[in-house]
């Protein structure tokens, strides 16, 4: 009983930090996702190579994996090939900014502002009802 919780203890610590971090790049940037690119930084959350960090090398968009550093694995003769990672089994943890992404976080951040505009909250319904 007691090494069971114990156990459930560090899942919850290394989670919270994982979502910690990923929290910071939304909150830096007030978007939940971006298209993956390669030179983001990004870890791997699900999967045989979980908690493991690295630059994205390759985005394979027809196989729908990407190829992040120093995730490789050795062939019969020798030699060391990437291993594809599902996109899904990852977060991104720095972006590569550039003038073309920018845009993008732009476009986003104004889409969410003006949604926001004509949204009430229940604050202002129970306002509304009081007179």
């Amino acid at each position: 009983m007691r090494h069971s919780r114990n156990l459930l203890s560090l899942s919850l610590r290394r989670e919270c930090e994982l979502w910690l971090i990923v929290l910071l790049v939304c909150v830096a940037f007030q978007v939940r996702s971006l298209p993956i690119r390669k030179e983001d930084e990004v870890m791997i959350v699900r999967g045989s190579q979980k908690s493991r960090e690295g630059r994205v090398t390759a985005v394979y968009r027809k196989k729908f994996v990407i190829h992040v550093e120093r995730v490789v694995r050795e062939k019969a003769n020798g030699a060391s090939v990437p291993i594809g990672i599902d996109a899904s089994k990852v977060v991104i943890t720095k972006l590569k900014l550039d003038k073309d992404r920018k845009k993008i976080l732009e476009r986003k951040n104004r889409a969410v502002s003006e949604t926001e505009k004509g949204k009430f909250t229940e604050q202002d319904v129970a306002m509304a009802t009081v007179d």
